[in-house]
């Protein structure tokens, strides 16, 4: 795989959130002048299947990140990611929640992806967490699972902005942390409940920025992307 060329884009992964291939076609096309990264999730993944990663890809000189959460017993976990490795993601996202044992089974499986723990989705919130019966604070249980998943060989972390900086501290430098739940100043929350403004994501410590709908649901997703590329530092 040619290695892409992200010079003078901005460190955002815009989230492809539709069934429609065209579309995310349409999107990448417009964004990847600005952006370094397209994020392929669920969504599109199960209902165009593999193919589409690389129909993206046509459309734009991107990194891919492949947010298919895996949560599975190892063995399981550790068959999905080979069966996805001629893809070759530049990111693959696990549950942090699934345990060393299935994160170290990715990391092997893929040792030329980023294998990404998702701590906590940024949909939840403390009250949530309490009633699925986990122990700590929101920030506690991020800090405690990121420790976790890099010691089991996640190269990256996926984390709500608001909790960025303690899982800085938490693991050190040279782990990619990933922040979805972030909204340009003034844009709609939608579903996430921990979220920060994107300047303030990287001022705190994170190396990629997942946007969606305030880029996906402009009239010009390209200019959207345009204009929050020059509202970052570069």
């Amino acid at each position: 795989m040619t290695p892409v060329n992200t010079a003078g884009r901005a460190p955002i992964a815009v989230a492809l959130d539709t069934a429609d291939l065209a579309t995310a076609i349409r999107w990448t096309a417009a964004v990847v002048p600005h952006v370094t990264t397209v994020k392929v999730g669920l969504e599109l993944f199960v209902h165009e299947g593999p193919a589409a990663v690389e129909k993206v890809r046509a459309a734009g000189d991107a990194e891919i990140f492949l947010d298919l959460k895996l949560h599975d017993i190892p063995n399981t976990v550790a068959g999905a990611a080979r069966a996805i490795a001629h893809l070759a993601p530049r990111y693959l996202t696990v549950h942090a929640s699934g345990g060393p044992a299935m994160i170290a089974a990715a990391a092997h499986a893929l040792p030329d992806t980023f294998v990404a723990a998702v701590t906590l989705l940024t949909s939840l919130s403390a009250d949530e967490l309490g009633q699925l019966g986990i122990d700590g604070s929101p920030q506690d249980v991020v800090r405690r699972w990121a420790r976790i998943a890099v010691d089991a060989g996640a190269r990256a972390l996926v984390c709500s902005p608001q909790e960025v900086g303690l899982v800085r501290d938490a693991v050190g430098p040279g782990i990619v942390l990933i922040t979805p739940g972030v909204r340009p100043a003034g844009g709609d929350v939608n579903d996430q409940a921990r979220i920060a403004t994107p300047e303030q994501a990287l001022a705190d410590g994170a190396d990629l920025l997942v946007i969606g709908r305030p880029i996906t649901g402009a009239a010009d997703p390209g200019d959207a992307a345009a204009k929050l590329r020059q509202t970052l530092p570069h």
